[in-house]
């Protein structure tokens, strides 16, 4: 199980997009997760008219590594940091670790 998953909402903690919140589109490997909107960058794409795309400059989003984020807590309004708690019924759930309320989903 990951502390950070898609669908979270998180807050980047570090670089040059420090502060600005979204969400989580994918998780590509243990270290590093795709945020929407965060991490943007401008890349020079050629056409393609056999997929009928325009050649161009696309802003894209690129990965960011996953100890930047931290996972948003609704409550607190602040970002916080993940725990797991195994649950009475043996499910293993994730929580937050200021306020030990567990996360949605």
């Amino acid at each position: 199980m990951r502390k950070i998953k898609k669908g979270d909402n998180v807050v980047v903690i570090c670089g040059r997009d420090k502060g600005k919140r979204g969400s989580v589109t994918a998780v590509l490997d243990d270290q590093h997760v795709l945020v929407a909107g965060i991490n943007q960058v401008k890349k020079h794409a050629r056409p393609n008219p056999m997929k009928n795309e325009q050649g161009g400059i696309v802003t894209k989003e690129m990965p960011i590594h996953s100890s930047n984020v931290a996972v948003w807590n609704p409550v607190t309004q602040k970002p916080d940091r993940v725990g797991f708690r195994v649950l009475e019924d043996g499910r293993k759930v994730r929580f937050f670790k200021s306020n030990g309320e567990l996360l949605s989903a």
